[in-house]
């Protein structure tokens, strides 16, 4: 039996969902601080049989954690004991910033989605670097022996930088946080920066991406792998855009999807009235999770083997998560699930892909 969901609805429902976020948020890392996520880890930690190679990076299975929900690289530690295989943390941005007026975070329980327009709220890549390197830190001690977590870092436009400006914002965020990423997205597709998915035109799209391989590699000293992440609202044809460009370019991959503007056709189940009130912001959770399956269908039939695909969009069991990676996807990221499903839920669907997949290849 489950006791989270009753948990949630004395203990979080009536709370404002940043501040719950944030509650939340401190209790995972009170575990670590306290040494219950050392004993934790041993349950919730994937079976070595589930490590899998990709873009060259071993991860501990194929189920992670989607940049969102620690921006500031503050619980990456925390996050990966409670069985993650990786944390894609941010969006982090060249300059600190707070992102926009509260409230901007809004719930829609009967749905299991959210909607968000949070705005890249972030302490800036100089601060957050150095935290990346200790959380690497901890793996090595953490994880001797066995196939540690991998840490994805999620940079994206400042808000205060002009859009002709942007390609020397993402290099600065590159040049901080290269050298510590495992691998690094590049995020042109949030809603909540104003012009910030005009981006994801392949004009605009191919200086950005550009520098920012040029400049990880420099900053690194060694070719870090680099993917793109876009919204589930471009048409086919563009996606397909994209997909072309990142192979001319050389990018490792694509992450499909960020949240979408759009609200109909997702089969909502909340009041009309209740979405309306949220007002403008991406949505994410289970409305979303037919779209990104056709996307990754779709990337997959166009570019074959030649890119790796990381699947997320409504990804709330076992089931979802195997589904995505039929589709075609290589890994597979959640957030929103985990708001609604609890601390335990990232080790659930690790198992659970676990008994999904066994006896298969």
């Amino acid at each position: 039996m489950r006791l989270y969901p009753t948990f949630f609805k004395v203990c979080f429902s009536w709370m404002d969902p940043e501040q719950a976020h944030r509650v939340g948020f401190l209790g995972v890392k009170a575990c670590r601080k306290s040494g219950v996520s050392r004993v934790l880890r041993l349950f919730t930690r994937p079976a070595s049989q589930q490590a899998v190679e990709v873009m060259g990076l071993s991860f501990p299975s194929r189920f992670g954690l989607a940049a969102g929900f620690d921006k500031g690289a503050t619980g990456v530690a925390a996050l990966a004991d409670l069985g993650f295989g990786h944390v894609e943390i941010g969006t982090v941005t060249g300059r600190a910033q707070p992102g926009n007026p509260k409230p901007r975070l809004f719930r829609l329980v009967e749905d299991k989605a959210v909607i968000n327009r949070m705005g890249f709220n972030n302490d800036g890549a100089a601060a957050v670097a150095p935290r990346v390197s200790r959380a690497l830190e901890s793996f090595r001690n953490d994880w001797a022996g066995r196939t540690r977590p991998i840490i994805g870092v999620n940079i994206g436009k400042t808000k205060a930088v002009a859009l002709e400006d942007a390609v020397e914002d993402y290099r600065i965020s590159t040049r901080e946080l290269a050298p510590v990423a495992d691998y690094m997205v590049v995020n042109v597709s949030s809603p909540n920066t104003p012009g910030l998915r005009e981006l994801q035109a392949v004009e605009s799209l191919r200086p950005i991406l550009t520098a920012v391989r040029e400049e990880s590699t420099a900053a690194a000293g060694k070719r870090v792998p680099l993917l793109v992440k876009i919204a589930p609202d471009l048409a086919d044809e563009d996606v397909t855009a994209v997909a072309d460009l990142c192979l001319e370019l050389g990018l490792d991959g694509i992450v499909a999807t960020n949240t979408t503007i759009a609200r109909d056709g997702l089969g909502l189940l909340s009041d009309p009235g209740t979405v309306a009130a949220c007002g403008a912001g991406g949505l994410s959770g289970e409305p979303l999770r037919h779209r990104c399956l056709e996307v990754i269908r779709h990337l997959r039939g166009h570019v074959g083997e030649r890119l790796t695909l990381i699947g997320v969009g409504g990804v709330t069991t076992a089931q979802d998560a195997e589904d995505t990676l039929a589709a075609g996807a290589d890994l597979v990221q959640g957030y929103t699930a985990f708001l609604y499903e609890g601390p335990l839920w990232a080790a659930r669907i690790v198992r659970g892909l676990r008994s999904l997949r066994m006896g298969r290849p």
